[in-house]
């Protein structure tokens, strides 16, 4: 808290500064931008950040985020239904899908198993994955859990769920570098990585 700031410059900040990436600094400097902006500007931000705690959800098919019961990939009548890519998190969609190469639906684990973390496979999605493809229809599951120990072991555990279900199981090939994670890799990473899925 600074003495000079009034209580509501000092919440403020203090709010900019639990975000991610944001330190003190430049949490004073979005909060002195927000000063400045006119009053529609800035009210248009809180009313974005508001929309977004109210609207959002998670589609009932894929768990990946949406507006309404399904998300847009699940609703698009153009996606290969067959193709089911399993990811961790809604941010690894948004990251492969700038790669313009997927034409296949999803579905978003929320999470890897970590034992040590407390994070079991009853605590994903992995159940209604299973569900999904023991429903028919589902041809190919690609495992684009990050090229880590956890993101492996994940794969290799619903590998063993989906072995004896007559599904072609793939993994986003090593284009991935090891340890790293999805959300962070390049375009050209990803789409090399797509392209050269291979058999888990």
């Amino acid at each position: 808290m600074n003495p000079a700031y009034t209580k509501s410059l000092n919440n403020l900040i203090e709010q900019f500064a639990k975000l991610p990436g944001i330190g003190p600094k430049t949490a004073e400097r979005l909060v002195f931008h927000i000063l400045k902006s006119d009053a529609p500007e800035a009210l248009a931000l809180a009313e974005a950040i508001s929309d977004v705690k109210k609207n959002i959800r998670q589609c009932k098919i894929c768990y990946n985020l949406a507006e309404s019961d399904t998300c847009p990939i699940c609703a698009d009548p153009k996606r290969d239904k067959s193709i089911i890519c399993v990811v961790e998190q809604p941010k690894d969609v948004i990251g492969l899908e700038k790669t313009g190469l997927c034409k296949w639906v999803y579905h978003v684990l929320n999470g890897h198993i970590a034992p040590l973390e407390g994070v079991e496979p009853a605590d994903l999605t992995i159940d209604a994955l299973t569900k999904r493809v023991r429903a028919g229809g589902v041809q190919e599951v690609v495992m684009a859990t990050n090229p880590n120990l956890e993101g492996d072991g994940t794969a290799l555990y619903i590998h063993s769920l989906l072995s004896g279900l007559n599904v072609k199981i793939t993994r986003l090939a090593r284009g991935l570098p090891a340890g790293s994670t999805i959300e962070y890799a390049s375009g050209n990473i990803l789409a090399d990585a797509i392209l050269g899925r291979s058999p888990l």
